[in-house]
């Protein structure tokens, strides 16, 4: 079956302000993002790429933008299936002011049990994203061939919740993954089986860098800044 790059949008003015977009409009990349998004053809500029799909949010079109421009012959499809978690009454708040919400815990210990009030459960976030991805790899396919690749743009959470069904990992695991903003992760899914390739692949290894503040022991929610 095909082999899919995931790509975490770059970085947004939504992570820099430490606020959960969620699907509130307006949000599109900062600076450091459009530079980002800028250095995306160059890193995949030896894999032949058979389609690009995108949530249909302005900060992973833009992300994808200037691949699209290098490569004139691929268009680009969207697929709300996805798009960001529909936070519901929490999208558009500070994170820092959501760490104290109750469910915040619910949402870093038992995330399969979490859901938004006014929005989605993350479970139904990971259901509609898995369906998404089986039924492009099946179009890629057969329009291209199983030894076929294609780009996905996507956001922290669901691109975690992707990794985490690859893995076989239960969804209550999956705030052990982190993904920087225009990281790169890639499965190759097989009739039997998938295969991660990639997770979270920046070239960048600033982000190791220790901080001095232990990492914290939360996950994210919605991914984060990355590095500064």
């Amino acid at each position: 079956m095909a082999t899919l790059i995931l790509v975490r949008h770059g970085r947004s003015t939504a992570n820099t302000a430490g606020v959960l977009a969620g699907w509130t409009p307006g949000v599109f990349l900062d600076q450091r993002g459009a530079a980002q998004a800028a250095e995306l053809p160059g890193r995949l500029a030896d894999v032949p790429l058979a389609a690009a799909v995108s949530s249909p949010l302005e900060r992973c079109v833009q992300t994808l933008r200037p691949l699209l421009d290098a490569r004139p012959g691929l268009e680009l499809q969207t697929d709300e299936r996805i798009g960001e978690c529909h936070y519901g009454d929490w999208s558009g708040r500070k994170l820092a002011e959501l760490s104290d919400e109750p469910l915040m815990e619910v949402v870093q210990q038992h995330p399969s049990a979490a859901e938004f009030p006014g929005g989605e459960s993350m479970r139904a976030m990971q259901a509609r994203a898995v369906d998404a991805v089986r039924d492009w790899n099946a179009r890629v396919e057969a329009a291209h061939g199983e030894d076929a690749v294609y780009v996905m743009c996507s956001h922290g959470d669901l691109i975690k919740s992707l990794v985490a069904d690859a893995l076989g990992m239960h969804l209550d695991l999956f705030q052990r993954i982190h993904v920087e903003p225009c990281s790169v992760s890639a499965i190759r899914y097989t009739r039997t089986r998938p295969f991660l390739l990639r997770l979270g692949d920046t070239g960048d290894f600033g982000s190791l860098v220790p901080r001095g503040n232990g990492g914290g022991g939360a996950g994210v929610v919605g991914g984060g800044a990355g590095a500064p």
